[in-house]
């Protein structure tokens, strides 16, 4: 199993809106770096961890956990000239460069892990998302920086749904 930090805006796609959607799945869409889309389409497996991280908002932090559910597949928001994440060049090919993943919520965290806290952790110093400059949207956590997090964050399992 492999672990990751995947952001988002809150005023976006908050983790709460991962609890409106029908089971709680949503499909992980708009992903435009290459680094990010090739971790996605290369990496990403069914049942991988993904730990939700909310981006651009006064508290940065970590607040909830997802499992892959769906591995990588075309992201058709490229090819939607009125989407917010249409891409040109994928026109041009009439195929999209892009790919998403669909994520179910599994968890939220009785204790939302900031990145100051991230930062003030040593065990934590070394993750991505703590290093200056760092603007990938998904991005790889080691075991033991994941169980860090989970220690930190205390998550609380959410009810079990179907997924058949």
């Amino acid at each position: 199993m492999s672990y990751w930090l995947m952001k988002t805006e809150p005023s976006v796609f908050a983790f709460g809106d991962f609890l409106k959607h029908p089971q709680r799945l949503a499909s992980w869409e708009g992903v435009r770096n290459y680094q990010a889309r090739n971790f996605m389409r290369d990496q990403f497996k069914l049942g991988d961890l993904a730990a939700i991280y909310h981006s651009r908002c006064e508290t940065p932090e970590i607040v909830g956990v997802a499992q892959v559910a769906k591995e990588a597949y075309p992201d058709p928001t490229a090819l939607d000239t009125k989407s917010p994440y249409f891409d040109p060049k994928s026109l041009e090919g009439q195929k999209s460069r892009w790919v998403m993943v669909d994520l179910v919520a599994i968890a939220l965290l009785d204790h939302p892990v900031s990145l100051k806290e991230i930062k003030a952790t040593a065990s934590l110093k070394t993750m991505l998302v703590a290093r200056p400059g760092q603007r990938l949207s998904v991005q790889p956590v080691t075991p033991k920086e994941w169980e860090m997090v989970m220690a930190l964050g205390r998550p609380r399992d959410l009810p079990r749904i179907s997924h058949d």
